[in-house]
């Protein structure tokens, strides 16, 4: 094939790499590596070495593997520089990166069972903290193209129709199976901070109590009273989730027996959320004299017979109470002078939940008396006479009211002209109060307070009107988000 003067003299594209070339950019690498093993001697490389690198070498022009020079030590410390979500594709490279990019993973969720029981997990996450196994314990039809979702958990339907809820028991796998391999993720993660799981029994949280001694946190789905004994050696547990009936999904019974067991094995606690939980008086007082430390509890559709907010009085150290998704209060809360309070508390959280019983929601101030912070969301029947009975917590200094749609402006103005501590006030998607109805004592008010958030509906205009007239302005601060 003959080649034209013209194509001789036209300059090639691609320029092979020379002898001198190889020799500088390896010259080059062994200074940059050398200079990294002398500072990871005495301390962190600066962040400019690893500019080094990128500056000195053009990786893209050779194939040679210039990382094989660095060391594990070296080479992890520069994979992790990078964003998290970088450890999972880095691994993609090689066999030597995905060895170590595992190492920097500590939180996962799992989705396949057979990847922890054949000892995958543990060889390819070895430093896991944090671990999610719901997901995987369900035995779901993943190619159906039909996923159900709740705040809990997400499965997959067969498209035939179901009766009885979308989850049975035949979904779940069996509990010999999930307490195997919890007991391989015990073994292996004696480390772990962080469990959640779903239908293990007491012989499979006995092994995570027994070889898991910094477990921080638990989280356990359909688990009835009698799989709970086996996290009573969970001394240093300060974070507990029990997850016992959710309609369509979970059935397991957690009663007073189980909240009992939970208070005598897990006095560490901090945070206690209960949903779907039956007890009564006496669960509650067993976790409040049990559990001193523990600041926060959440009950979300609770099944509590009447009488059970008496018993929280017990809890002496309580600053946090949240009240999520309850059709009622307590249906049955006694005599208001055997109610008690509770000193410490300064948080009381209201959010989805059905208000219209008073005397339950007497009861409730009643006890949280000394609230500081108040807060209603999206609950139902909260109107005028009902928010009135808060009056009753006279230290309140943040309200904050959303989706309280039968509110008006005159139940609002009676109860919070009557704090004298108020501080700040947020008020949004209320749409029976309006701009209109503002008294002169609410405007004063208005003008007063630290911080402010008013959008009572989309049609609001007191913010923009405000606006350069010094209203809500105090210490400097106008209208601040609250």
């Amino acid at each position: 094939m003959s080649v034209s003067p013209e194509q001789s003299l036209r300059p090639s594209s691609r320029r092979r790499v020379s002898w001198p070339d190889s020799w500088v950019k390896d010259q080059a690498l062994r200074h940059v590596v050398f200079k990294m093993r002398r500072n990871s001697l005495s301390e962190t490389p600066p962040p400019e070495l690893f500019e080094t690198i990128i500056e000195d070498l053009d990786l893209e022009s050779s194939s040679i593997d210039f990382t094989s020079l660095l060391s594990d030590e070296l080479l992890l410390l520069v994979l992790s520089k990078l964003p998290e979500s970088q450890h999972i594709p880095d691994s993609a490279v090689c066999k030597r990166w995905s060895r170590l990019s595992g190492r920097l993973v500590h939180s996962i969720k799992l989705l396949d069972w057979e990847f922890l029981e054949s000892g995958r997990l543990l060889y390819r996450f070895p430093n896991l903290t944090d671990i999610d196994l719901v997901r995987s314990c369900l035995k779901s039809i993943h190619n159906s193209g039909i996923v159900v979702t709740n705040k809990f958990v997400s499965i997959y339907l067969d498209s035939c129709l179901l009766e009885g809820g979308f989850m049975q028991k035949h979904d779940l796998l069996d509990s010999g199976v999930i307490d195997r391999g919890v007991r391989i993720l015990a073994q292996g993660c004696p480390n772990l901070r962080r469990l959640v799981i779903i239908g293990a029994s007491a012989q499979g949280l006995s092994c995570v109590a027994e070889e898991c001694l910094t477990l921080q946190e638990l989280e356990l789905h359909c688990c009835p009273d009698s799989s709970l004994s086996g996290i009573f050696g969970c001394q240093n547990l300060q974070i507990l989730k029990l997850i016992g009936f959710v309609d369509g999904f979970y059935d397991s019974v957690i009663s007073d027996i189980g909240l009992t067991i939970v208070a005598q094995g897990c006095k560490r606690l901090v945070k206690l959320e209960l949903v779907g939980c039956e007890g009564s008086y006496d669960g509650i007082k067993a976790i409040g004299q049990c559990c001193q430390m523990l600041e926060e509890l959440t009950l979300c559709d609770h099944r509590m017979d009447g009488g059970w907010l008496a018993a929280l009085s017990y809890c002496m150290n309580l600053k946090t109470l949240k009240l999520k998704s309850c059709k009622n209060i307590d249906l049955s809360p006694g005599p208001h002078e055997h109610l008690g309070s509770c000193p410490a508390l300064e948080e009381l959280h209201l959010q989805r939940c059905q208000m219209r019983d008073k005397q339950g929601m007497r009861a409730l101030f009643l006890v949280c008396e000394a609230v500081r912070e108040l807060i209603f969301k999206d609950c139902f029947g909260l109107e005028n006479n009902v928010f009135g009975i808060a009056s009753i917590c006279r230290r309140v200094r943040f309200l904050s009211l959303e989706g309280c749609s039968l509110l008006t402006m005159e139940g609002l103005d009676a109860v919070v002209l009557s704090w004298k501590e108020l501080q700040r006030l947020k008020v949004v998607s209320c749409n029976n109060i309006k701009d209109s109805e503002i008294t002169p004592a609410m405007a004063s008010l208005f003008s007063v307070l630290k911080a402010l958030k008013w959008q009572p509906d989309s049609r609001s205009l007191l913010a923009s009107g405000l606006e350069g007239t010094g209203l809500g302005m105090k210490g400097g601060r106008s209208f601040k988000g609250v």
